[in-house]
């Protein structure tokens, strides 16, 4: 249990960081950093029950993408301002850091691999997007047809 409650907040203060880099709107950090420990948690809950690393980035930039919709409707702010910072956490900057340690001591087949997983961690993360802006759209679609 406590180290979920280390892997929530880290991930909060990670993503209110990388906010205030990027310069989003004070009042919205807390909202930006609440989409970002939502959506890791859901990848750190997900591969700690064995789902693996590429599915779990797929669920938690879903999750990612879907909060930012809902709060840029709630907040009136654009989505970018809570999904940009929020998908911070689940980029495997980590992986790529070992991929290229393991290039420069010479394992190149070692090196193939550990990028292969890179660009696989980095397309879920793209399609969990994607796929959020598209149900979002169509949800805002079947809202606007609705009236």
């Amino acid at each position: 249990m406590w180290h979920l409650i280390v892997q929530i907040s880290l991930s909060f203060l990670g993503t209110i960081a990388f906010g205030l880099f990027i310069q989003i709107p004070v009042q919205e950090l807390v909202w930006a950093g609440v989409t970002g420990s939502l959506g890791w948690t859901c990848y750190w809950l997900l591969f700690q029950m064995g789902t693996g690393s590429i599915f779990a980035n797929f669920a938690g930039a879903f999750l990612v993408g879907i909060m930012g919709m809902l709060l840029s409707r709630q907040r009136k702010q654009p989505s970018t301002t809570f999904n940009i910072p929020g998908l911070v956490p689940l980029v495997p900057g980590a992986t790529a850091y070992q991929a290229l340690e393991l290039l420069i001591v010479g394992h190149r087949n070692a090196f193939v691999t550990k990028c292969f997983h890179v660009i696989l961690l980095t397309g879920a993360i793209a399609l969990g997007y994607l796929l959020a802006q598209l149900v979002a759209e169509q949800l805002n679609k079947n809202h606007y047809y609705k009236r």
